[in-house]
């Protein structure tokens, strides 16, 4: 089988022509699982198969290391758009992406032929407790924001966010000694989230620039998450903590978040890269 590695911002995945390589869909978890083993494996967050779609331009049929299928990954869907321009698989420089039934448009910069960096519209922010979904002490038709919640003996704010998947965001003081690995698994994995949830440890710099560290559900701490970085923009406008334009600072680099809140679309600007192609038997 022949693969891409690509990262946006260090979130790496191994991406995949679907339309090329036919894999049948009992076997993907565990592939997935073998071809994400960092160790045993090519190595990272995930795998990406790249569609064809009777709906968008292409399809992203994405699985977290774990195996298990995630609905959307902001920095993986810049990456399918450079993986299709760059391979030839398209001449548009706007493009449309079906994940798990949503589409979501891009706009492409492209430098000497290849793509260097995408405008994603990541559309609105769900912001229903019984959307995200999250158990909510307000009841499900409400929003979260500043929400008491219970972990680790502890209580903590979360602001909850859906970006076609379920994002919880805490302020912190301080996010590069944050025990990540400890308090994550319990977010995560917390019965007020029926579905997992993806937790962002945020500290805010200032109105226009904050850093965050993120635990994303059936991965881990990654290097960045990209919807994580889209609910942390909102979750700071609904807290009153910044503007509506912010630079997200994570671990693998930065990236440009927008929420419009006339139109109430989300707009993530950021890298994708390429680092490697081969092939493995599979």
């Amino acid at each position: 089988m022949k693969f891409t590695k690509m990262h946006g911002c260090g979130n790496d995945y191994i991406y995949v022509d679907g339309d090329r390589e036919q894999i049948d869909a009992q076997e993907k978890p565990e592939l997935v699982r073998r071809l994400s083993d960092r160790h045993f494996g090519i190595g990272g967050d995930g795998v990406i198969f790249i569609n064809p779609s009777d709906e968008a331009d292409f399809e992203m049929e994405m699985y977290n290391m774990d195996g298990s299928r995630a609905e959307m990954c902001g920095n993986g869907i810049r990456c399918v758009a450079k993986f299709v321009y760059d391979k030839r698989l398209t001449d548009k420089t706007r493009l449309s992406i079906i994940s798990c039934g949503k589409i979501r448009y891009l706009d492409l910069t492209v430098q000497d032929g290849k793509v260097s960096t995408v405008r994603v519209n990541m559309g609105a922010p769900i912001l229903k407790a019984a959307d995200i979904p999250v158990i909510s002490l307000k009841g499900d038709q409400e929003q979260v924001i500043g929400e008491e919640i219970l972990a680790d003996g502890k209580s903590w704010n979360m602001t909850c966010v859906s970006m076609g998947n379920p994002h919880a965001v805490i302020f912190v003081d301080d996010v590069s000694d944050f025990p990540l690995e400890k308090i994550g698994p319990m977010f995560e994995n917390h019965e007020r989230f029926p579905g997992r949830v993806n937790t962002e440890f945020v500290r805010v710099i200032d109105e226009g620039h904050v850093e965050m560290r993120v635990w994303e559900r059936g991965t881990g701490e990654t290097l960045a998450c990209g919807t994580g970085a889209c609910a942390v923009t909102v979750a700071c406008v609904l807290n009153g903590l910044t503007g509506e334009e912010v630079c997200v600072k994570l671990l693998g680099g930065s990236l440009q978040i927008r929420w419009d809140r006339k139109e109430n679309l989300v707009y993530m600007t950021g890298s994708a890269d390429t680092v490697f192609e081969g092939e493995i038997e599979i």
